[in-house]
């Protein structure tokens, strides 16, 4: 008896709830204008939309009305969202809808994808990174409906082939970001037929597509005047003569990747800093033939640059931190890990460089042997800067991190001390120590 009561009162007090709560009538209703209520639910992200639905049926009209989805991020959904779900926002956006993402939902299929399509023609911003089950069908369906086509994020959408690269470029005439990274089956064919029928591209990403070679990305420099990021990560094909026709070409360039492009050469430093004055962002980790001989040549045009990722070239030295810390005056990232013929002499002209004490931010040192604690000291006017990675390096100690902790109270100092006695190695050569070991 107790507990059909008590169920009684719970049915009742759930009642009486909804009667207040989700009255049509209640008073923000009646004192603001739908079209402002339109507009403050335009503030709301998809959870925030879904559950006000639920309110009352006027809050589910608004609510659900196409103008407040015009951008739909599902990517924390990623593993409950189907086919299912990308018709039913399609049907309800319709022509409302300029940006969707479905980065990670690898349930999403071509079918969905071309409903998708067909129903959203002023789509200007789609992300499928990570759906592996779409194909070229997707990109041919974007090819045929998708004219207003902005950005589109591929990556690791591994079924991806030539032919999708050729449907967006006859139907996508408006594409200025494409990133095709890890679409292995992508080769010069692809990027060819994009370069010619997209003339506006300005981002091109194509990490790790070994297919691509100088060809591709000669079509790009010379079909794309526009293109300002560039970013060929482990592209491993590609040699200086590419890059010296970007360099000829594409002057509004400010960001270029080619780490782990293993057969560029200087060349590819003259030819950039000849064309490329206005670069911003160099990332060139892993390309051991590079000297200071170029990093000189480049630092004297490109004053603008803002982030220089170095790792592991293996062949500079001192000198080309003179360089850098006298043109690049603006320097706030900088990686020389690996980089072993580095001493505490390089580091004393980055620390009493013009970027010092305002810009420089981060400094990964990893892995140089020969920097010292007087490498701290000479960084302990550099106010700005927020983290150190001292990883291997041996000649640290911690009494001199504790010194540059006492001017810079802030920084993050990353490094790894080896135990007083370390074990024997095992397989000879020298032991590289894990980024998680510790953070002092």
């Amino acid at each position: 008896m107790n507990n059909h009561n008590h169920f009684n009162h719970h049915v009742r007090a759930r009642s009486e709830v909804n009667h207040t709560v989700y009255e049509d009538d209640a008073p923000i209703n009646k004192k603001l204008p739908k079209e402002l209520l339109l507009r403050i639910f335009s503030f709301l992200d998809v959870v925030s939309l879904c559950r006000c639905a639920q309110v009352s049926k006027f809050w589910n009209i608004l609510a659900l009305d196409g103008s407040n989805w015009q951008r739909v991020d599902l990517f924390d959904f990623q593993k409950d969202v189907e086919g299912p779900v990308v018709v039913n926002i399609s049907e309800r956006c319709g022509g409302f809808l300029k940006s969707l993402s479905l980065r990670g939902c690898q349930s999403i299929t071509d079918k969905a994808l071309q409903i998708f399509a067909e129903s959203c023609r002023n789509i200007e911003v789609l992300n499928l990174n990570n759906c592996k089950k779409i194909s070229d069908l997707t990109c041919e369906s974007l090819g045929h409906y998708s004219k207003k086509l902005l950005v589109l994020d591929l990556s690791s959408c591994s079924e991806v082939t030539n032919n999708s690269l050729k449907a967006l470029s006859e139907g996508c005439k408006l594409l200025t970001y494409l990133d095709i990274s890890w679409c292995t089956e992508i080769s010069n064919g692809g990027v060819e037929a994009l370069a010619k029928g997209c003339p506006k591209l300005s981002t091109f990403i194509s990490q790790g597509c070994q297919q691509i070679t100088d060809a591709g990305i000669v079509a790009l420099a010379e079909n794309c005047d526009n293109l300002k990021r560039l970013k060929l990560l482990g592209c491993q094909q590609i040699t200086d003569d590419c890059l010296s026709i970007v360099g000829q070409k594409c002057h509004n360039l400010n960001n270029v990747c080619v780490s782990n492009c293993p057969r560029l050469t200087d060349t590819t430093l003259v030819a950039l800093g000849a064309g490329c004055v206005d670069l911003k962002v160099l990332e060139v980790a892993g390309c051991t033939h590079l000297t200071d001989n170029g990093f000189q040549t480049l630092a004297r045009t490109c004053t603008k640059l803002e982030k220089m990722d170095l790792e592991e070239c293996i062949q500079i030295t001192d000198s080309t931190l003179a360089h850098l810390a006298t043109y690049c005056t603006k320097l706030s990232n900088l990686s020389l890990s690996h980089c072993e013929l580095i001493t505490d002499e390089g580091i004393r002209h980055i620390g009493s460089g013009a970027c010092s004490t305002e810009y420089l931010q981060v400094l990964e040192l990893d892995n140089c042997p020969l920097i010292t604690d007087a490498s701290l000291d000479h960084l302990m006017g550099c106010q700005g800067l927020e983290r150190i990675e001292l990883y291997d390096c041996q000649l640290i100690t911690r009494a001199g991190i504790r010194r540059l902790r006492s001017h810079l109270p802030d920084i993050r100092v990353h490094a790894y001390f080896a135990p007083v006695t370390p074990p024997p190695s095992v397989g000879g050569g020298r032991q590289r120590y894990c980024k998680c070991c510790a953070i002092l």
